[in-house]
């Protein structure tokens, strides 16, 4: 009997000590990538190509999801609004929503189902053909050379794809709101501009950044833990991708909890 219990705890640290090790490699990895922010080198042409990448890469993805989804809720929501004769204020929820919850949700899951992958597969690939080995021979930090660049990269772009994705719902709500619930252009913008707060502009803009951190460094996470070559490889895309997908909306409940409680109070 006691032989089976000292059996069964040791299965169980067995089974706790890989997930135990992982969560502290990831914070080691991105306790180093934020030191290396304010380290030289700062790889500034590595930033640009980063951001052109994840940016400018991803704008077509982000403007087609921000557009139907503001068309999709206009149009939803209007049918609601009407059963209390409040059409009018289509342009109040399509705003609101856009601003606190699905922009920077929606453009976050594009983006990690996009660029999360597309740095796992990268970095995976650099790691099982000994590039990565062959960096550090040569005296060059990974981490500041690959890590950090990706980071400050997202970090900078997923925001703006944000803004860009919630004007564009709003201009899809606007299509809708004037060919197909024909409610004045003035009306439905000036309920747009009214319903806006600092407190949605402030999680509009918080929310980005924060997911912009996870997708970044997850990504980059399991693309250098990548081990068995190509089948390896995808692995690690399919992994990042998936915790970067649960997180974002892990995370999105609890900035929204304390945005939430701070307005309570």
């Amino acid at each position: 009997m006691v032989a089976s219990d000292s059996g069964d705890k040791t299965y169980l640290l067995d089974l706790l000590k890989e997930p135990v090790l992982a969560v502290q490699e990831f914070f080691v990895l991105a306790g180093k990538a934020f030191q290396n922010i304010f380290r030289r080198p700062h790889y500034g042409d590595d930033i640009i190509l980063q951001m052109d990448t994840i940016g400018v890469g991803s704008l077509p993805i982000v403007v087609l999801t921000g557009f139907f989804s503001g068309a999709v809720m206009a149009l939803q929501m209007s049918r609601a609004l009407a059963q209390y004769g409040q059409v009018g204020k289509t342009g109040t929820v399509v705003s609101v929503t856009l601003a606190r919850e699905l922009g920077p949700v929606l453009t976050a899951l594009m983006v990690a189902g996009r660029n999360a992958s597309g740095i796992a597969s990268e970095l995976g690939s650099m790691k099982v053909t000994e590039q990565i080995d062959a960096m550090r021979a040569l005296g060059t930090d990974p981490v500041q050379k690959l890590v950090t660049p990706r980071l400050i990269a997202t970090g900078v772009m997923l925001p703006l794809l944000t803004i860009i994705a919630d004007f564009v719902g709003m201009f899809g709500g606007f299509i809708i709101a004037k060919f197909f619930l024909n409610l004045p252009p003035r009306q439905y913008w000036t309920s747009v501009w009214r319903a806006l707060e600092w407190n949605d502009v402030t999680q509009g803009l918080l929310k980005p950044l924060i997911f912009a951190i996870v997708i970044s460094l997850v990504g980059c996470f399991y693309g250098l833990r990548t081990t068995g070559g190509t089948q390896g490889v995808g692995r690690s895309t399919t992994q990042a991708v998936v915790l970067a997908t649960v997180l974002v909306f892990v995370l999105d409940l609890l900035i929204t909890k304390i945005f939430v409680s701070q307005g309570a109070s």
